[in-house]
């Protein structure tokens, strides 16, 4: 694995994290470096930290919200 991989991964608790529980990604990366760029997407998917995963997120509160105010009025 190169250098620049092992500091990318020490920076981050949450890519040591995923490593730990998703080892096969030790050898995917000591292989190929230039598939850090789909494990961090790995990283996002996993963790739902994809934009698309803070707007459901979000449309969720506001429901959530609709919810507790149309039941309160009603």
């Amino acid at each position: 694995m190169t250098l620049d991989i092992q500091f990318k991964l020490k920076s981050n608790k949450m890519y040591l994290d995923y490593l730990h529980t998703h080892s096969y990604w030790y050898k995917i990366l000591n292989r190929n470096p230039d598939s850090f760029n789909s494990f961090v997407e790995k990283i996002k998917e996993e963790y739902h930290l994809r934009p698309i995963d803070r707007i459901n997120k979000t449309m969720d509160a506001i429901d959530m919200v609709s919810t507790i105010i149309s039941t309160l009025n009603g």
